[in-house]
């Protein structure tokens, strides 16, 4: 797939999982990797930068038997930029649908 087909989406991707659940990093990247063919290393930069922006937040929980991990969150700002890009990219996705399937403007 087209590279950046996916690097327009994965930021909305990554607020997606936040939105259901907080997550720590290792967690939302393995999930994507499974579903998105992306190289290692992907999302750190994402959650940093989403981080930056004010649309997460972090905290440390202890694990049982290992190293506290990262977890991120949804602040409401980043709750409200979720919905925000959500809607636009649903309606984006529809009208790219639509072009596609258009045959009124094939070559005659």
């Amino acid at each position: 797939m087209n590279a950046q087909y996916k690097k327009g989406v994965l930021e909305l991707c990554v607020l997606s999982l936040l939105k259901k659940r907080d997550c720590y990093g290792y967690e939302i990247s393995d999930y994507l990797s499974s579903h998105i063919d992306i190289a290692d290393g992907t999302v750190y930069p994402i959650l940093r930068k989403l981080k930056s922006d004010g649309l997460l937040t972090t905290y440390l929980q202890e694990e049982s038997g290992g190293p506290p991990r990262k977890y991120y969150s949804l602040t409401s700002l980043g709750k409200e930029t979720y919905e925000q890009d959500r809607a636009e990219y649903l309606d984006f996705a529809h009208t790219i649908e639509q072009l596609l399937e258009d045959n009124d403007h094939e070559e005659e």
